[in-house]
């Protein structure tokens, strides 16, 4: 499945970015890790932001070129990355 596609599910139904939200809130509550709570934040906001993008709150026009894409998408992904790092770093047994 191609990339642009998954992340156009997001822009169609932005409930669906509470799914990684969950994730990474699990994620902090296990590992206690900062990043995770971070990440699940960011998607929460993000959710909030598509959201409102949807219902034409932020945009009252025409919306279809999405340029502040080219900006959280890019960010959410070095925050989720981060996140599930440090998640694995806490979870793995040290030696």
């Amino acid at each position: 499945m191609d990339i642009g596609v998954i992340l156009g599910l997001f822009i169609m139904w932005p409930f669906l970015a509470l799914l990684p939200a969950t994730l990474f809130a699990y994620f902090y509550v296990v590992s206690k890790r900062h990043a995770p709570l971070f990440s699940a934040l960011a998607w929460l906001a993000y959710f909030a932001y598509e959201q409102a993008m949807k219902l034409r709150i932020l945009c009252s026009g025409e919306c279809n070129i999405r340029v502040d894409l080219l900006l959280f998408y890019p960010l959410l992904a070095i925050i989720s990355v981060m996140a599930v790092a440090a998640y694995f770093k806490v979870s793995r047994p040290q030696r």
